[in-house]
């Protein structure tokens, strides 16, 4: 019998991770690789972070377990402190624009040359030259085609997504100096193609009005109920066929427009709870939900 994961595996142990990163991509991305193990320190300028002005919470719960420093980079006494830091040092995770690295002298030439085996995570808007361009998470989404009317996303998920992208990029810098020891590498992670890879289910057409998880099949919709909603996955066949039994519609053409009819119309004279009770008798894959 195979063993089984040890349940405190942790891919990044042992490993230092230091971040200048502020607001929410890098601190979600240094929060990820906390969880796999590493050690981990930030340096914050003396304002602080803007999250934490904003959403302490959010800061507190994305800090848990971080070694937080106050560095002045702009000034003598803050860069000698930050270089002292990166001598002990294996990943370095930056937000900033080109630019703004090269004023501090953190450009990546700049920081070969003075921790040759030191490895850089940098989080960009926008890869290469693109990365000076200003940006933020909704106009990522919205070059994805991810905005699709006037109303915000329910979440952040460019900046997510991106330090998702940035915690799997601390893992390859990790696995490159391990089969080359003492010889850093420099990964540059982009917010808008966070959001061209989450986009991608819609750029292929799945999640499109016409797409079977974009509102043509009937099984897989979000439906009034008489006290509320229900969001429907039942995109199988065995699964379609349970819930057409349960609203008595003939049709098992699930792509039809009288199919999402006829289950909108039963669905609305049904409660929420009558619906769980019949996703349960039933195994239908279903969630209902509040108005």
């Amino acid at each position: 019998m195979p063993n089984s994961p040890h349940p405190a595996f942790a891919p990044l142990a042992g490993v230092r991770v230091l971040s200048l990163a502020l607001n929410l991509p890098g601190p979600a991305a240094l929060m990820r690789c906390r969880a796999m193990g590493a050690t981990c320190r930030k340096f914050e300028p003396p304002g602080g972070d803007p999250m934490g002005h904003y959403k302490r919470s959010a800061y507190a719960a994305l800090h848990e377990g971080v070694q937080v420093e106050t560095a002045d980079l702009k000034a003598e006494a803050g860069q000698a402190q930050l270089h002292r830091a990166l001598d002990e040092t294996d990943v370095l995770l930056t937000s900033f624009r080109p630019s703004a690295l090269d004023k501090l002298g953190l450009g990546w030439a700049a920081l070969q040359a003075r921790h040759p085996a030191l490895s850089q995570v940098a989080i960009v808007g926008a890869p290469g030259a693109r990365a000076e361009e200003p940006g933020h998470d909704l106009t990522y989404l919205a070059k994805s085609g991810l905005i699709t009317g006037t109303e915000l996303p329910p979440t952040l998920y460019a900046d997510m997504g991106g330090a998702l992208l940035a915690s799997e990029a601390v893992l390859k810098a990790v696995l490159c100096t391990r089969a080359a020891p003492g010889a850093g590498v420099y990964l540059e992670v982009a917010l808008n193609a966070s959001a061209d890879w989450l986009a991608l289910p819609r750029t292929w057409g799945l999640t499109q009005p016409t797409g079977a998880v974009g509102g043509a099949h009937a099984g897989y919709r979000v439906y009034a109920c008489a006290d509320g909603r229900v969001a429907i996955a039942a995109l199988e066949p065995h699964f379609a066929v349970r819930l057409c039994e349960a609203a008595g519609v003939a049709s098992r053409d699930m792509m039809a427009l009288s199919t999402r009819e006829a289950l909108a119309a039963w669905l609305r004279t049904r409660t929420r709870a009558e619906l769980d009770d019949m996703a349960r008798e039933r195994d239908v894959p279903l969630l209902t939900l509040a108005d």
